[in-house]
């Protein structure tokens, strides 16, 4: 038994302990705010308690966008997989680096003599990086040769990819994934579907034929020579299901279209990314030269290299990078994000490569006052499941860049929250309709399995302009309605009203 003396010494120390050790409630979120924003605190706390986030991790950061001061932050010091918000860092550094004018050339090239209208030699079409090449682009190259006189091709003709390296995919891109449109192999040749520019990539439509029991008809764009279509389809009648699979035989262009489709029901369509893309600008070009009367009496070549004393007798630019970023930040361009990256490679490195070019990445992050040395970065699309930033590394991103000539372009390429127009709203066209947050959120968003960002800018209600970064990951189900909150939680807040 103790004494009446000691234990009334022993309750007393354990009541003392209670103020001196603060209580702490481990299910909630550990932040760093300050006291002046207390409100927006609590409403931001109460945000992460979600229970869709238990198990997961959230890194967010909030700042003034006029003095770069930390308002908010939660675990934003943890590295996270930013998803396509790693495009945020490759649009910022691309600008700085080529600049908002740079353009990407493609040329034709002879190596030979030109007598009367013919070459007595070969002809090589160089592509440069351009992502936005289309069959009209490959025509009015094929027209521009036959105003130069040429009406026929002694030689061959062959595709120059040279200007990269031939590494086709980023590192960690799953097996899985190789056939889709959005990790299309990456080519300093390539061409491009539609307006979208998935440059690497074929639109397969499938369209049911008008009598029960035939095969559906499958149309390919651009139409070409380069990709076989295995069609093995059946249209049914129009009271049964759609049931189409279009997919891409690994380590081939067969791309298999099987299934069936009701009559008068609606088409399947599917973006492919074909193999060796180069070989698709390639045909596309043989069939303009054959469209414009051009006579090639020797072959096709898919992979060659232009001497360096080939003489230009037609040329070609991209839109400047300032109009590239519209379809790549608004749609989340995967491939545009790593022709960037490579092209940076090659302008600072004389090496198109994704080591060269994630290397100038980390350069001008570090000259910018972000700390690179904490991130581990694997490509410019965010596509890799091994990159890692912190949310308040891409918070400090996007403060910096407020001060840079190239800012108004940048800013202009984020998704608008609400604009139903798919170049201005992009990825955040149907998000945040009828809040505060609509037509004034502009943020880069972002998506993996188990992976979801939104980055970018907002205005309070009471007009203080803000930054955020939101990366979660490691959930099961869908918590993009998380950072829809956060965003909507900041449009909607008066800072005057705290004390």
């Amino acid at each position: 038994m103790w004494p009446v003396k000691s234990k009334q010494m022993v309750v007393l120390f354990l009541t003392s302990l209670l103020f001196f050790v603060p209580f702490q409630d481990y299910d909630a979120p550990q932040v760093t705010a300050s006291y002046e924003n207390a409100a927006l605190t609590d409403e931001l706390n109460m945000i992460l308690t979600d229970e869709k986030l238990e198990g997961a991790l959230a890194g967010v950061s909030i700042r003034s966008a006029e003095t770069g001061d930390v308002i908010y932050e939660h675990d934003a010091g943890k590295r996270l997989k930013p998803a396509s918000n790693m495009k945020l860092l490759t649009a910022a550094a691309a600008l700085e680096i080529l600049g908002p004018d740079y353009t990407f050339p493609t040329e034709v090239l002879a190596d030979g003599e030109i007598k009367g209208n013919k070459l007595h030699g070969d002809l090589y079409l160089k592509g440069k990086g351009d992502p936005t090449l289309m069959e009209k682009d490959f025509e009015d190259l094929a027209h521009s040769l036959k105003e130069a006189g040429v009406k026929e091709v002694k030689g061959n003709v062959t595709a120059d990819d040279s200007w990269y390296d031939d590494i086709r995919l980023s590192e960690d891109i799953s097996w899985n994934d190789e056939t889709n449109y959005y990790a299309a192999q990456v080519s300093a040749l390539t061409a491009a579907p539609n307006e979208d520019y998935d440059a690497g990539t074929v639109i397969v439509e499938a369209h049911p034929a008008e009598t029960a029991g035939e095969a559906a008809e499958v149309k390919v764009v651009p139409d070409n020579d380069y990709v076989e279509v295995i069609n093995q389809t059946k249209t049914v009648p129009m009271d049964q299901e759609k049931d189409i699979s279009i997919k891409r035989k690994h380590g081939t262009n067969q791309i298999i279209v099987e299934g069936e489709i009701p009559v008068e029901g609606y088409r399947s369509r599917s973006w492919v990314a074909v193999d060796e893309p180069a070989g698709l600008a390639l045909n596309l070009f043989g069939k303009a030269l054959d469209k414009e009367g051009i006579k090639v009496k020797g072959e096709l070549v898919e992979d060659g290299e232009a001497p360096e004393s080939a003489e230009l007798l037609a040329s070609k630019q991209s839109m400047p990078l300032e109009e590239l970023l519209i379809p790549f930040m608004k749609l989340s361009n995967n491939g545009h994000a790593e022709v960037l990256i490579k092209e940076m490679g090659k302008v600072v490195h004389d090496e198109g490569s994704w080591e060269k070019g994630l290397e100038v990445v980390e350069e001008f992050l570090e000259e910018t006052g972000v700390d690179a040395d904490t991130m581990r970065l694997r490509d410019g699309s965010g596509m890799s499941h091994v990159n890692m930033v912190p949310a308040h590394e891409i918070s400090e991103l996007l403060y910096q860049v407020r001060g840079k000539e190239w800012f108004p372009a940048y800013l202009a390429s984020l998704p608008v929250a609400g604009n139903s127009e798919r170049f201005v709203g992009g990825t955040l066209r149907y998000r945040m309709n009828d809040t505060p947050a609509e037509e004034n959120v502009k943020a880069k968003t972002g998506s993996l399995t188990g992976v979801t960002s939104l980055s970018g800018y907002v205005t309070s209600k009471d007009g203080e302009e803000l930054i955020f970064a939101v990366v979660l990951n490691n959930y099961l189900g869908s918590v993009q309605e998380v950072e829809d909150d956060i965003a909507i939680t900041l449009a909607e807040h008066e800072f005057s009203t705290e004390e």
